[in-house]
């Protein structure tokens, strides 16, 4: 049997992706390669929007140029958003790729590569637009217990630093049904915590004229039996509405954390950005989230060095920031990206003054973050117990796991009490509050789960399951990062 390895760069929509494509080779017959084999087929799925992806892309295909020289079989495969952006210069660069796949037909995958091992030649085809919603693919997850399910693709935004439109297309939505009906499906398969997944969740509806659908969703989500934790990402603030508050505050399976971009705390930059709202209507949604739910913990974006950024404009991010109180930030250099209309614009922000901003707007957010973790001490939190051995210290043995707004909480587990498991709940006290994590050192008790069921009977039984996902192999680690500059998934 023929093995495989998928390489996943980017952001969340990424990592969904690669579950399909896992699921589409091991419906072909493929099998997964095992830790440290050289894998038959070798899929790199791509990111366009990162910095330095091309010369990420070029030079692992390179380390495996002599590899594929000795073993002849051996196929590489490269799809994604850099696939879509390139095309066939990628045979070019470098001709022993086997197949070059885009953004918008994963499910050729398989077919691509037997045609490309019969024909003894490299298969490029990269469809334009999108015709099957990913989702009905077969899909092999990673975690038996917490899920994507994808809403929408594609994006109708046109922000001058972002290029996810021209490789995702405009925006497709779901239908509110065959999203429901997949998170039940989940459901019933032990899962207890699902995603909601979109380039820009709360735009969803506009495709079939509802502009409410993603506040509907979201209570739909909450008369699911079974259905502990709901989250999405990401929202745009240009439409946000005051329903979907309404609806996060009043369904007690949506959880209290809310992942919104800012980008710039400049009204000058984010006219200059394309970003349509400013800092004002930004920081009233911030307020009238924490008035609904005052321990939402909310996270951000924030580009530093936009070209034409003052020190002024910069010190109005800072000033949301510290007015904002975000509990994380990914924050990041600007850097040119082709194909986007920031790339061409005129007062590009010298690189030593992009670092200096870069280095005073982290140290403000960890500040803050800290802050507001600190506050957390001697609070009772639920947290989801996630795969891995999760901290060690001289002392203590630490699990590790998400509260309900998504903190990472590193937790002891005491002497004689047996270990939950990834997908139970564990109620502990937070004795500590880093910057980015909190730690709880007084244990309460644990609630023994159908997702930890489900984690159990997973073990040395990987599957692959057509039409449903398994999601958020990340939890209980570092979050998955956003894309470059750009919006949380592209």
């Amino acid at each position: 049997m023929r093995t495989y390895e998928v390489r996943t760069y980017g952001c969340q929509m990424n990592v969904h992706d690669s579950e399909r494509l896992r699921g589409l080779l091991e419906d072909a017959g493929y099998v997964r390669a095992p830790e440290g084999d050289q894998a038959d087929v070798v899929v790199f799925n791509t990111c366009a929007v990162r910095e330095n992806a091309d010369n990420k892309l070029y030079g692992n295909l390179g380390h495996l140029a002599p590899v594929k020289a000795k073993n002849p079989g051996m196929q590489i495969a490269v799809g994604g958003c850099l696939a879509q952006k390139d095309k066939a210069s990628i045979t070019k660069k470098a001709p022993w790729v086997d197949v070059v796949f885009g953004t918008h037909n994963i499910g050729s995958l398989p077919v691509l590569l037997e045609r490309a091992r019969v024909q003894k030649e490299s298969q490029v085809e990269i469809l334009e637009s999108l015709e099957v919603f990913p989702s009905t693919l077969p899909t092999r997850r990673e975690s038996p217990y917490s899920a994507w399910v994808s809403i929408s693709v594609g994006c109708n935004n046109t922000c001058t630093f972002c290029i996810v439109p021209a490789l995702r297309g405009r925006e497709k939505d779901r239908r509110p049904g065959d999203v429901l009906a997949e998170v039940e499906a989940l459901v019933a398969e032990g899962v207890l915590e699902v995603t909601l997944l979109g380039q820009n969740v709360n735009s969803y509806g506009v495709e079939f004229g509802d502009r409410y659908a993603f506040g509907k969703l979201l209570r739909a989500c909450g008369t699911i039996d079974g259905l502990e934790r709901v989250r999405f990402t990401s929202p745009h603030p240009r439409d946000f509405t005051a329903d979907v508050i309404e609806a996060m505050a009043e369904t007690p399976n949506v959880m209290p954390s809310l992942h919104m971009p800012l980008q710039s705390g400049s009204d000058r930059i984010l006219k200059s950005m394309r970003r349509s709202y400013r800092r004002d209507r930004y920081l009233k949604i911030i307020e009238d989230v924490r008035t609904a739910m005052p321990d939402a913990a909310i996270t951000t974006d924030i580009i530093v060095g936009f070209p034409g950024e003052t020190e002024e404009d910069f010190q109005g991010t800072l000033d949301v920031v510290r007015q904002a109180r975000f509990a994380g930030a990914f924050t990041f250099q600007y850097s040119k990206r082709p194909g986007t209309p920031a790339e061409s614009m005129e007062e590009q922000v010298p690189r030593h003054v992009v670092q200096d901003r870069y280095e005073r707007l982290v140290a403000l957010q960890d500040e803050m973050a800290w802050e507001e973790n600190k506050k957390i001490v001697g609070r009772s939190l639920e947290v989801l117990v996630a795969e891995g051995e999760g901290r060690k210290d001289a002392a203590t043995h630490r699990l590790s796991g998400r509260a309900r707004d998504n903190r990472l909480v590193h937790f002891a587990l005491p002497e004689g009490v047996e270990a939950p498991r990834p997908g139970d709940l564990a109620t502990v006290e937070v004795t500590y509050g880093a910057p980015h994590h909190l730690v709880a050192d007084v244990f309460g008790s644990v609630r023994r789960t159908r997702a930890g069921d489900a984690w159990e009977a997973a073990q040395g039984q990987p599957a692959s399951t057509p039409g449903v996902m398994l999601g958020m192999p990340t939890i209980g680690a570092q979050p998955l990062e956003p894309a470059v500059g750009g919006c949380q998934v592209g």
